[in-house]
């Protein structure tokens, strides 16, 4: 099959990373997590003091914009891709509760939306790329052979985000992931450049009450699915050869 885009949108911590991997692994396609982009971004922005308390310096990093350069290298342990900021790998530290609690101001501003995008619009134009975000389908890749909108109520996702941090000895309450995911949500759905929202020809996923293996064998079926309908559009039928 000619390799295609695939884009996946959805809320925060409703599992679309974890979706995209896999599947990327499946297909052997490249996964790109663009949220990963903004998260660097914000580290970057907590290194060099651009906030204060919530507030983001918006000129300091307007002028600062050009010399943020983010890639993704394959990780030969785990199989997944690192984000590397400006060559250093910042995988772990933009996983941190501090970068998650200051990321959706940061990815509200316009100009480090568009410096993104553009970024994330080169990674895909050969195709053979697996990207979630919250605009992927309706921005960066409208015209995604597949795409995807993930969501699931907020309890479920702060207890997956809650059990992450812990795996990952960081020391948070549930009320307080809960409240960073309703915050991130509002900002995400009401900011003014590449809002979170439904692209009109995505398929919904509720995941709520689905296990990873379900959720494969969804994608793996709906991927299928759109396979024979693209092989049914493409055949021709033959002409009939006359018997005279």
């Amino acid at each position: 099959m000619k390799k295609i885009l695939i884009a996946i949108d959805g809320h925060s911590s409703c599992g679309k990373s974890t979706m995209a991997k896999e599947l990327a692994k499946t297909l052997h396609y490249r996964y790109i997590d663009s949220g990963a982009m903004y998260r660097a971004v914000t580290l970057y922005c907590l290194e060099k003091g651009f906030f204060n308390d919530d507030t983001l310096n918006i000129e300091a990093i307007k002028q600062s914009i050009g010399d943020i350069h983010i890639s993704f290298e394959l990780n030969e342990k785990t199989g997944n891709s690192d984000t590397y900021l400006n060559g250093e790998n910042v995988e772990k530290p933009i996983r941190s509760m501090e970068v998650a609690d200051k990321v959706s101001p940061v990815a509200a501003v316009g100009f480090i939306r568009e410096a993104m995008v553009k970024q994330q619009q080169a990674m895909g134009k050969d195709k053979g790329i697996v990207m979630d975000g919250r605009d992927i389908g309706t921005v960066v890749f409208p015209d995604a052979e597949l795409k995807l909108f993930v969501t699931a109520r907020p309890e479920v996702r702060a207890q997956r985000r809650l059990d992450e941090l812990i795996a990952k000895g960081e020391t948070v309450s549930f009320d307080e992931v809960l409240k960073n995911i309703e915050k991130r949500d509002l900002i995400d759905s009401t900011r003014k450049d590449g809002p979170l929202r439904k692209a009109p020809d995505a398929v919904v996923l509720d995941n709520s009450d689905m296990t990873i293996a379900e959720q494969n064998a969804f994608l793996l079926r709906l991927l299928e699915e759109m396979i024979k309908n693209r092989r049914r559009r493409q055949f021709i039928p033959a002409p009939i050869a006359s018997s005279q």
